[in-house]
């Protein structure tokens, strides 16, 4: 997605009616508080002194970042890493750097975070297959998809339609809030979790997801969680495919397309095949070791949600059996995440 952000922030920067003042609002929604939080600061601020050496015009430009999450995110953390950040900034991008400024913004993004017409780019990776909650039928707990906590095989049309309304409305919410918020010819770069195909009920989302049902189920059977609370833990998400992107997009009329594309990444995020093209490898390396990676980077998404509805003596047991469940299906084949890239302009 690198080069697709950095074009869109070359187009931003130079539109006609973008910067009447010399100053670019950039937010990245669903920041997070780990080591790659200020990424995006970064590329950013290199694809802005890249595009200032090619165009002098645009050399006084100056930056403001705001980094978005909910208000649960540990923002301290993110705070005490800034001035690192300069640091290293400084010494890498030296005088090319341009000025700017970082501000922490909590609040859902499926709520309004700006005035009118204030933002130049919106960014997220990863957050916007996260619903704004879990659909209306199954929060009142009513038992719809038993032995689930998405969707799977065994989920009735019924759940699948919920979930799929439920996008429906929230992306276009999003959407909806986003646009009013842009400027002229303001853009966003998304990154989420999708699927290859339009049929919902196959999928490597819905695999990984089911091999943790599978996790529950086995601390059910041994007595340490209650079926019930299996049965009404549903998950905030939903892996939507492409066309279904598109539609939302379409059926708004607030943005045009400029790039959109499906691509596809490891479960183990640290088993690299170097060249995505190449399939050869169809075996993760360590099925015991890449079932430890996958479990540690759910745990770290999931276990908050975990906690909060079994209570938090179960984690450990959960996730080392987890750990096992992804291993024993990492001996069969490697598996990948689709995930979709998504470049929209504002119109006006």
């Amino acid at each position: 997605m690198r080069p697709v952000l950095h074009k869109a922030v070359e187009e931003v920067l130079h539109a006609s009616l973008s910067l009447p003042t010399g100053k670019m609002v950039v937010t990245d929604l669903s920041c997070s508080s780990g080591p790659n939080t200020l990424l995006v600061v970064s590329e950013v601020l290199t694809a802005v002194a890249n595009s200032c050496g090619k165009r002098p015009p645009a050399v006084g430009v100056q930056l403001q970042f705001f980094l978005n999450d909910l208000p649960s995110n540990d923002f301290n953390l993110v705070f005490q890493s800034l001035e690192l950040f300069k640091k290293l900034t400084a010494k890498e991008m030296g005088e090319a750097a341009p000025p700017y400024y970082i501000a922490g913004l909590p609040g859902s993004f499926y709520t309004r975070l700006f005035p009118d017409r204030t933002v130049h780019l919106f960014h997220s990776s990863y957050g916007l297959m996260w619903r704004s909650k879990v659909p209306d039928e199954l929060a009142r707990g009513a038992v719809m998809n038993v032995g689930n906590i998405y969707i799977w095989e065994t989920t009735p049309p019924a759940v699948v339609k919920l979930y799929q309304d439920l996008f429906q409305k929230d992306f276009s919410l999003f959407l909806t809030l986003r646009y009013r918020e842009l400027v002229s010819g303001g853009q966003m770069v998304l990154t989420f979790l999708g699927r290859k195909n339009s049929d919902v009920l196959p999928g490597e989302v819905n695999c990984i997801l089911r091999l943790r049902a599978q996790a529950l189920q086995a601390l059910v059977q041994q007595g340490c969680v209650e079926e019930e609370k299996l049965d009404t833990f549903n998950l905030p998400f939903y892996a939507p495919s492409m066309e279904e992107v598109k539609a939302v997009v379409r059926q708004s009329e607030l943005f045009d397309i400029n790039h959109v594309e499906l691509f596809e990444s490891n479960w183990d995020p640290q088993e690299d095949d170097g060249d995505d093209s190449d399939d050869l490898q169809l075996q993760v390396v360590d099925s015991v070791r890449s079932g430890v990676n996958v479990a540690k980077s759910i745990r770290a998404v999931l276990e908050p949600l975990v906690a909060r509805h079994f209570g938090g003596c179960i984690v450990d047991d959960l996730f080392k059996m987890y750990a096992h469940n992804v291993a024993k299906h990492l001996e069969k084949l490697k598996c990948k995440y689709p995930i979709i890239v998504l470049s929209l302009k504002a119109r006006r």
